[in-house]
């Protein structure tokens, strides 16, 4: 038998796994799916589900890994497979809807100016680009978990590799884009930016920083499948209890206390008040006044005969508003 095809010599774990720690981190996961799940029902935020997917598989991947402290140190394959997929796999899940946070910040602001990428394809390039990544990686590991010989283990480990590439990349890309966005806004604001109740430039420090921590975890893994079995980053579980359980559950403790239902609080508002500047003012409705000093603001603007449009000194004007209604 050659050296290719000889059966490789695969240890599941070069340590003993700590039960408390991974236990721990079932807990918490487990605590902050719960806290994720609440808010996704009561404020409809869908597009946040693949997130708390996400957090369930972290919560089920350290369950695995409490399973195995019991087997020590005869492990078997079915919670290795468990613990190394649903934990490598999880925090792809949330960047999905990390991605989607950035595109609803930008028409909430009615900022589409500001963003380098068009804001119909701002979600979908980021998303696609996760999706490969999930799926690439989703192959790798499972070539890697049933490797028979060693080719097919280096193959594992080479399409894993190629995918937390593409992870790390557009999540460089993602970042990047967050960051001129925030410059551009900050220089140039919008009258919505100034209107908006949300807290929104919290929000982006929040997205910021989880954005940051997933980028090191997947940095990380990276260079710890990069470096091979015999690794130091393999050799000691505190380096993936540290850089990948604890930066993880930051995350998700991050998002759940600037949740986007209340981060971007008026997302959906921010349609119907694009419809009605699209159309004109309804009779004796509210029209958007913008004086000095005070943008965004609005002001209730009685109906009277001729007096049907406005000025931006606030004092209603005897000419027609375009789109108006004619009394």
């Amino acid at each position: 038998m050659s050296d290719g095809d000889a059966k490789p010599k695969f240890k599941y774990y070069h340590y003993d796994p700590s039960k408390a720690a991974n236990l721990s981190f079932v807990i918490l996961f487990a605590i902050v799916s719960v806290g994720h799940l609440f808010l996704i029902v009561r404020k409809k935020t869908w597009y946040f589900i693949p997130f708390l997917v996400g957090c369930l598989f972290e919560a089920i991947g350290y369950v695995g890994r409490v399973i195995a402290t019991g087997q020590t140190p005869n492990w078997t394959l079915g919670p290795f497979i468990m613990q190394s997929l649903l934990i490598l796999l999880a925090p792809a899940l949330m960047a999905a809807s990390v991605y989607m946070m950035l595109g609803r910040l930008v028409r909430l602001l009615d900022a589409h100016q500001h963003s380098i990428v068009r804001t119909t394809w701002l979600t979908k390039i980021f998303v696609a680009g996760d999706v490969l990544s999930f799926l690439t990686q989703g192959a790798g590991g499972g070539i890697l978990s049933n490797a028979d010989t060693k080719k097919q283990s280096d193959l594992g480990s080479n399409v894993l590799l190629a995918g937390l590439a593409i992870q790390v990349l557009f999540f460089g890309l993602f970042i990047i884009t967050t960051v001129i966005f925030h410059i551009r806004i900050t220089k140039e604001p919008t009258a919505r930016s100034f209107s908006v109740a949300a807290p929104w430039r919290q929000f982006i420090l929040a997205l910021y920083a989880v954005s940051f921590l997933i980028l090191v975890r997947s940095v990380f893994r990276t260079v710890e499948y990069a470096s091979g079995q015999d690794s130091v980053l393999l050799g000691s579980e505190i380096y993936l209890l540290i850089l990948d359980g604890a930066l993880m559950l930051i995350c998700a403790v991050i998002l759940l206390v600037y949740h986007p239902s209340r981060a971007l609080a008026g997302y959906k508002d921010d349609v119907t008040l694009e419809s009605l500047d699209s159309r004109g003012p309804s009779r004796g409705g509210i029209l958007p006044m913008t004086s000095p000093g005070s943008p965004g603001k609005h002001q209730q603007v009685p109906n009277q005969p001729g007096m049907t449009g406005y000025q931006s000194s606030g004092r209603p004007s005897m000419t027609g508003y375009q789109g108006g209604y004619a009394n």
